[in-house]
């Protein structure tokens, strides 16, 4: 079974098109001032902006047609246009980094009243890599989309960030002119310094630059969130089959206690520790063993009944020529497995009977 992996390099919870690597710390695009000109191609739906009118406010928002999370964010944004358009808001789906410029109407159409905002092609003369994207994206140091712009009604830049983060507060405090703008800056350029030292942890993990992913490790843990630093401190120590050690940090995140709540996040955790020796042909017994007490935590922590980790648990009590313990783990899974996970959980099953284990996805 396909286990999802900690996006520990990730600058967006969203689709990346890492076609540029300048970071938002660094980067000519800034809360606080001026935005950069608005460049697009031809208007998809709604009356065309040419600028920014003062007194007006603006969400400029990066998305795609093969963009899973942007489908998500669209009936969202859609929302807010809806609740703040007579308060001089207006809402532009700027579509950048398509594949196929003529999925775009149709995708408009099938959204329907969902999706009523303006939506804009990107200006792609000259650039084949759009000048919007190029212009707002890559110059803010974003790379991943969703991605939504605000300009407030004095022309300024006021927010960046995920669509799905805003909300009517955000938005009302923009438009009336009481939000901080300042704190937003200091942290958008705190956020680039994240995105640089995720970047370069990634890096290091690739080329197998121990000592260059510590070194991020470490400063993510005083700029970032420790929880998530410490996480990918688990990656780092799993990556060098230091299982040992990386399960020790991993039980100080999520400690042991008997008034410890269920929590699928804590669950996932330890099922991403445990799915990763159960997928590595090199592990010794002492591994899998770690293994499979990282899986018992998982399976005692999930709320949706825990399908997932029941599946590594019983792959991990295959390799270690518990077979019937195996099936019988995996028997579980399948019957508290969502629709969608069915059918793999089915062959892996199969597998199992036959007393083969199955390839990892």
């Amino acid at each position: 079974m396909k286990k999802s992996v900690l996006l520990l390099v990730s600058l967006a919870a969203g689709c990346s098109a890492l076609w540029g690597t300048l970071q938002a710390g660094t980067a000519p695009v800034k809360i606080g001032e001026p935005p950069p000109a608005l460049q697009v191609g031809k208007w998809a739906q709604g009356e065309p902006v040419t600028g920014f009118e003062k007194g007006k406010t603006y969400i400029v928002e990066f998305w795609a047609t093969w963009c899973g999370p942007c489908r998500v964010s669209i009936p969202h944004l859609n929302e807010i246009h809806q609740k703040f358009k007579d308060k001089g808001l207006v809402v532009i789906g700027q579509d950048c980094w398509e594949n196929d410029e003529t999925l775009v109407a149709p995708f408009i159409k099938k959204m329907g009243d969902k999706m009523t905002y303006r939506v804009a092609f990107d200006n792609k003369e000259g650039n084949s890599k759009g000048k919007m994207a190029e212009n707002w994206m890559l110059a803010a140091g974003q790379n991943g989309i969703p991605t939504a712009f605000i300009v407030n009604p004095d022309g300024l830049l006021a927010w960046i960030g995920h669509p799905m983060n805003l909300n009517d507060g955000i938005i009302a405090s923009i438009i009336d002119r009481t939000f901080d703008i300042q704190k937003a800056a200091a942290a958008f350029l705190n956020q680039g310094k994240i995105n640089a030292l995720q970047q370069a942890f990634g890096k290091g993990i690739q080329n197998q630059d121990w000592a260059a992913a510590e070194e991020a490790v470490a400063e993510l843990e005083k700029v970032g969130d420790k929880d998530e630093a410490r996480e990918m401190r688990v990656y780092l120590l799993s990556s060098k089959r230091d299982y040992k050690g990386a399960y020790g940090v991993l039980e100080s995140i999520h400690p042991k206690s008997g008034t410890l709540k269920p929590s699928n996040q804590a669950s996932q955790a330890f099922n991403q520790f445990a799915w990763g020796i159960a997928i590595d042909e090199a592990a010794t017994p002492e591994d899998l063993a770690l293994g499979s007490k990282a899986a018992d935590r998982g399976i005692a922590l999930a709320e949706d009944g825990g399908a997932a980790i029941l599946d590594t648990q019983a792959r991990l009590l295959f390799r270690t020529d518990k077979r019937d313990e195996a099936i019988q783990t995996e028997e579980r899974a399948l019957k508290l497995a969502p629709t969608e996970l069915r059918a793999e959980l089915e062959k892996t099953l199969a597998s199992y009977r036959k007393g083969e284990l199955p390839k990892a996805n």
